[in-house]
């Protein structure tokens, strides 16, 4: 099995769950509360290892409490943890809103993880040796992803990045070294300049070309319920998701890109992989909380044995 590093943020999630998203001035009373671990680095990291991969996290969190619940998480899990380093104050906080419909909306206040800088990750950075998959997101600075990539591409690791939170435009140096770009619809759109919200098959296959031009090879657009679609050099193919109840989207992205690596770490093709990351993040939406919606292995090869999405040939 080859080896997933994950390079990003750690967060203590506090969750709200209410009927619909407040909106501004707006009190609601909801119906569950959540303390949990979460921060869309740590939710990759855990979820790679709680489907079985061989992974290890860079990162840092706070001299709080918060912080060693993050590191037992993942230790709990068997992510390697050991350049998972306190920093002196907080740890990083996202306070999420949930509706009972499943959307929700999140503040983050990134603590520790914007003191993850360049200089940090380069005393980390034999962590890399022997890593077949670098897995990136945006809640640490911009320095230290791109450092992270370029550090990647020297030791011929392939990097997955997920382009979130959703940046205006992404450092061209850094678009450069990603081999594999996985953004969501919306995330998507904003990185090509396009106001388009629901994109079509053939719109998603023309901003995917868009993306491709800008240096990824592979660009895998998640467009929620209704899978992925994944752009590999020329050739376009939809991977479906099958049809659930969806009680809470945090986290499904997350979900989503570690059961990507897993299946790639494995050896398979990128549409397996992308068929075996819609259904894991397909299940884990029907659950509440961010790393406590992941499912175990055994859980998500029975979902995909129950269920009669079929990719179509390339």
């Amino acid at each position: 099995m080859a080896k997933i590093v994950v390079v990003g943020s750690l967060n203590m999630d506090v969750v709200a769950v209410a009927s619909r998203l407040p909106i501004a001035g707006e009190t609601l009373i909801g119906s569950q509360y959540l303390n949990e671990p979460g921060g869309k680095g740590a939710n990759q990291a855990y979820a790679a290892g709680k489907l079985g991969g061989d992974v290890a996290m860079l990162g840092r969190v706070g001299t709080d409490d918060h912080g060693k619940r993050m590191r037992a998480n993942l230790q709990a899990v068997g992510c390697d943890v050991e350049n998972v380093k306190a920093v002196e104050g907080n740890s990083g906080v996202a306070v999420i809103f949930v509706a009972e419909s499943g959307q929700n909306s999140i503040v983050v206040v990134p603590g520790a993880n914007h003191r993850y800088l360049r200089s940090d990750f380069q005393a980390d950075v034999r962590s890399l040796t022997g890593a077949h998959f670098i897995l990136l997101q945006l809640e640490t600075p911009m320095e230290t992803v791109v450092a992270t990539s370029w550090a990647a591409r020297r030791s011929g690791a392939r990097v997955i990045l997920d382009p979130a939170p959703a940046p205006e435009s992404l450092p061209s140096e850094l678009l450069r070294n990603v081999d594999i770009l996985t953004p969501n619809e919306i995330e998507a759109t904003q990185l090509v300049g396009a106001t388009v919200r629901n994109l079509s098959q053939d719109e998603a296959w023309d901003v995917a070309r868009l993306l491709q031009k800008s240096g990824p090879k592979t660009v895998i657009i998640k467009l929620g319920a209704h899978g992925c679609l994944v752009a590999d050099g020329d050739v376009s193919t939809v991977v479906p998701a099958p049809l659930v109840q969806a009680v809470d989207t945090t986290a499904a992205g997350d979900v989503f890109n570690a059961a990507l690596a897993v299946a790639c770490s494995e050896g398979a093709t990128l549409v397996e992989a992308c068929r075996f990351a819609v259904h894991a993040a397909a299940l884990s939406v029907t659950r509440f909380g961010a790393q406590r919606s992941v499912p175990s292995r055994a859980e998500l090869d029975s979902f995909i044995r129950r269920t009669n999405t079929q990719v179509p040939d390339v």
